[in-house]
């Protein structure tokens, strides 16, 4: 195996387990996985049956665009394979090109927001503003994603944005880095977080305005500001290197 496939399965690996650590993951359900090449004919996917707490990144398969297990034992889950093997191959084609790494979650507070009638992730914290401009929305739940065209509906409802609010479902949030993707699905929660707690006073939301929002949004695009999602990775794998290094087995 090639040193930088391992890397990245380190990184996926302590990725998964810092998603359970902060309370974003759901038993064995939902999955993160990295495209190794451009045209995401191939990519990284934990293997079927493990709690997020004891992934490791020797339980890191990589599977192919049909749903084969290149390498590692384990089994591929469909519904994983139905919905990012679709983001993987549109962000090939051009539809999103930061979609490398893709995660997928039932995180409870921005799945209560997809629980919502006509409410969505709005410009009232800081937190929120990173995604201004940049969140999709998906009102046509279908049931189970086990067929191969509710991956490529949910592909086409992400478009070209790096959140995806799965109506009734839960989140995709996608990156050009596992670390990017990881840390906007952190930020996520966070900003659904203190938005259903404002809810929750009955009083109405005090929304930042427009020119502002897409300000702060583009200040979240600013070089030194970029720096923070790698930063904010490598401060957390410090913290599980100290707690249990053993997902980088």
């Amino acid at each position: 195996m090639e040193e930088r496939t391992w890397r990245h399965k380190v990184d996926l690996a302590a990725a998964v387990r810092l998603a359970d650590r902060f309370g974003l993951s759901e038993g064995i359900s939902n999955h993160f996985t990295y495209s190794l090449d451009e045209a995401g004919e191939r990519f990284l996917l934990h293997a079927f049956g493990l709690h997020w707490s004891e992934v490791r990144a020797s339980d890191i398969l990589t599977v192919d665009c049909d749903g084969n297990a290149l390498d590692g034992d384990g089994e591929v889950e469909r519904s994983a394979f139905v919905i990012h093997s679709r983001v993987h191959r549109a962000c090939s084609r051009g539809a999103c090109s930061r979609a490398r790494c893709v995660m997928h979650t039932h995180m409870p507070y921005a799945t209560a927001l997809s629980l919502l009638e006509d409410t969505g992730l709005e410009p009232v914290d800081q937190n929120a503003l990173r995604f201004y401009g940049d969140v999709a929305y998906d009102s046509g739940y279908a049931g189970l994603a086990l067929a191969e065209d509710e991956g490529e509906r949910l592909s086409a409802a992400l478009g070209d944005k790096r959140v995806l609010f799965m109506s009734n479902h839960g989140v995709v949030v996608v990156g050009e880095t596992i670390a990017e993707a990881f840390n906007d699905l952190y930020y996520l929660e966070r900003a659904c977080q203190v938005q259903i707690l404002a809810h929750s006073t009955g009083r109405p939301l005090k929304c930042v305005g427009a020119n502002v929002a897409a300000a702060t949004a583009a200040s979240f695009r600013e070089p030194l500001v970029m720096q923070e999602p790698a930063k904010h990775f490598a401060a957390l794998r410090r913290l599980l290197d100290r707690a249990d290094p053993s997902y980088a087995d």
